[in-house]
C-alpha cells in the first residue's frame, strides 16, 4: 500500500475532519475547519482541502456543504495508544497569539483526569506559579465556552490567549495571576472574551 504523505497543516485539517467524524457523526464544514484551525477565511481551508483530495486522503462532492468523505480510515481507538495532543503553547505571563498547531501527542491516559482533558497546552511564562503551574508546564484542558468563578480558564481576549484565574464580580470580569508580579486583566466592555476552555490538570515535565 503507498503511505499517503502529508504536510503538518494537511494532517491538522485532516484531523479536524476525523475527529468531527467521531463526535459528531459528519464531516465539519468549510467554517468549521477554519474556526478549529484559526484561519482567517475559508478559502485557506478550501485550499487545504484541494491538497489532501490531490493527495488521496479525501475526497470532495461538489454542491455539498459538509461534502467531504474521508478515505483515510479512521483510528481504532482499541487499537490506539491512549495519548492526548499538545497544542502550541500558551503564555502564563503575558497573553500571547494562540498557535492552533499540534506539536505531538504524547502518552497519557486522559482518564487520569477528572473531567477527562481534551488536550495539553505547553505553558510559557510564571504567573500561575503559586498554584503550581510553571513555566514549560503542560496543562491538561478540558474544552468550554463557559467556566464558573475561581475556574483556571485558558482565555482569549481581543485574539490572544492566557491562562489566568476567572474573576467574576458585580463590576464586571477579571483574569486574575497567581503571582503578585501581574496585574489583573481587565475585561472592558469592547474587548473581544471568551473562554476556549478550563484546567483539569498538570504535567509537570520535560516532554
Amino acid at each position: 500500500m503507498n503511505e499517503i504523505k502529508l504536510t503538518k497543516a494537511q494532517i491538522r485539517v485532516l484531523d479536524v475532519i476525523q475527529q468531527s467524524i467521531r463526535d459528531e457523526g459528519r464531516p465539519p464544514t468549510r467554517a468549521e475547519i477554519s474556526d478549529a484551525l484559526g484561519f482567517r477565511s475559508i478559502n485557506a481551508a478550501e485550499s487545504h482541502l484541494r491538497a489532501l483530495e490531490r493527495r488521496g486522503a479525501i475526497r470532495l462532492q461538489g454542491g455539498a456543504s459538509r461534502g467531504i468523505q474521508c478515505l483515510i480510515p479512521l483510528d481504532d481507538d482499541d487499537q490506539q495508544e491512549p495519548g492526548l495532543p499538545v497544542i502550541g503553547k500558551v503564555a502564563a505571563g503575558v497573553p500571547i497569539d494562540s498557535v492552533a498547531h499540534i506539536e505531538k501527542t504524547v502518552p497519557v491516559r486522559s482518564e487520569l483526569f477528572s473531567p477527562a482533558p481534551d488536550y495539553l497546552l505547553r505553558v510559557q511564562g510564571d504567573s500561575m506559579i503559586n498554584i503550581g503551574i510553571y513555566d514549560g508546564d503542560l496543562l491538561a484542558v478540558r474544552k468550554s465556552e463557559t467556566a464558573r468563578h475561581g475556574d483556571v480558564v485558558v482565555a482569549r481576549v481581543n485574539g490572544e490567549v492566557t491562562v489566568k484565574r476567572l474573576d467574576r464580580n458585580p463590576k464586571g470580569v477579571r483574569l486574575l495571576a497567581e503571582n503578585p508580579d501581574y496585574d489583573p486583566i481587565i475585561i472592558t466592555p469592547d474587548a473581544e472574551f471568551f473562554i476556549e476552555g478550563h484546567a483539569v490538570g498538570v504535567i509537570r515535565t520535560a516532554i
